[in-house]
């Protein structure tokens, strides 16, 4: 009987170091994710899982998961950050005066039938309300411009927001992924 007891003890100390270990990975590292919607597409498909890494501060281009005002999780991408001025003209990104190229975006833009695959606008003209990106805030957009609810609609997120980065999609052990930005 003592034996049993003594090796149930000994079974019981790792099995309990395993959960507290994947408690403390998941609350402060490392967190799985479901894509949800189709904002993110050609990037990222519905049903994608997807990693998010909760350590570090996202960058420019980088694809984030936030907490939104409607209360659900969101995946998109970071545009602008704190301090940033924002607009599109005919298709094209300019941050504080200058262009950038959106490489994720080009396969999407040829297969276009006609128009932009994003409208024109200022960061005034969208929820933001201001020609800046606020302090301690960032302003979002899905991939798929057209249909996309993000910092356009909702506003800036405020870092406090965000869940984390993301980048690697998993297909339960079939296929493993690499987004790049």
């Amino acid at each position: 009987m003592a034996k049993k007891k003594s090796e149930m003890i000994g079974w019981f100390k790792p099995i309990m170091a395993a959960i507290v270990l994947v408690f403390i990975m998941r609350s402060f590292f490392f967190t799985p994710i479901v894509v949800d919607g189709e904002s993110m597409n050609p990037t990222l498909q519905d049903k994608e899982r997807m990693v998010v890494t909760k350590i570090g501060e996202p960058k420019r281009f980088d694809i984030v998961v936030f907490h939104a005002p409607d209360g659900r999780d969101y995946i998109k991408r970071v545009i602008g950050l704190p301090g940033d001025r924002i607009e599109y003209k005919n298709d094209v990104l300019y941050i504080n005066g200058k262009t950038y190229k959106e490489p994720y975006l080009e396969k999407y833009k040829k297969r276009l039938n006609e128009g932009n695959l994003t409208e024109s606008f200022t960061l005034k003209e969208t929820a933001v309300g201001s020609d800046t990106v606020p302090k301690d805030c960032l302003f979002v957009m899905g991939d798929n411009r057209r249909i996309s609810e993000d910092s356009r609609r909702i506003g800036a997120i405020p870092m406090k927001k965000i869940i984390g980065t993301t980048n690697i999609v998993y297909y339960l052990l079939k296929e493993v992924k690499i987004v790049n930005n």
